[in-house]
């Protein structure tokens, strides 16, 4: 499985940005993927993550939406109301056999794509 993230991009508060995900490989379809982002100096995060229904980390909920094309092989992040907290490298992944419980877990995800960056000014 292949991912490559795109749609990153300068944006000022309050801005939106959307976030594509392209996947290749048979098997991603049953996969659960979802985003992380890396801001510089802190740990990589959880964002959202979509199987058969979307998770949201706290700090999202309400402002970013996830979304998986009709093939299953393409991931999308709506971005609102952005915030400079929002600023950050973020990550598409893929995974499988992934549970409920484990889906905010990076280390669940078998596959990454490149990152893309995200910055927000205020």
């Amino acid at each position: 499985v292949q991912l490559q993230a795109s749609g990153g991009g300068l944006v000022q508060t309050g801005g939106s940005l959307r976030l594509s995900c392209a996947a290749s490989g048979r098997a991603v379809s049953r996969m659960v993927m979802g985003w992380f982002r890396q801001a510089p100096g802190k740990e990589r995060e959880f964002v959202a993550a979509i199987k058969s229904y979307p998770s949201y980390t706290d700090s999202v909920k309400g402002r970013f939406t996830i979304s998986r094309g009709n093939a299953k092989n393409t991931l999308s992040l709506q971005m609102n109301n952005l915030r400079p907290e929002d600023t950050a490298v973020y990550y598409c992944a893929a995974g499988s056999g992934i549970i409920l419980s484990a889906m905010s877990t990076g280390a669940a995800y078998n596959f990454w794509g490149q990152g893309t960056q995200v910055t927000v000014s205020s």
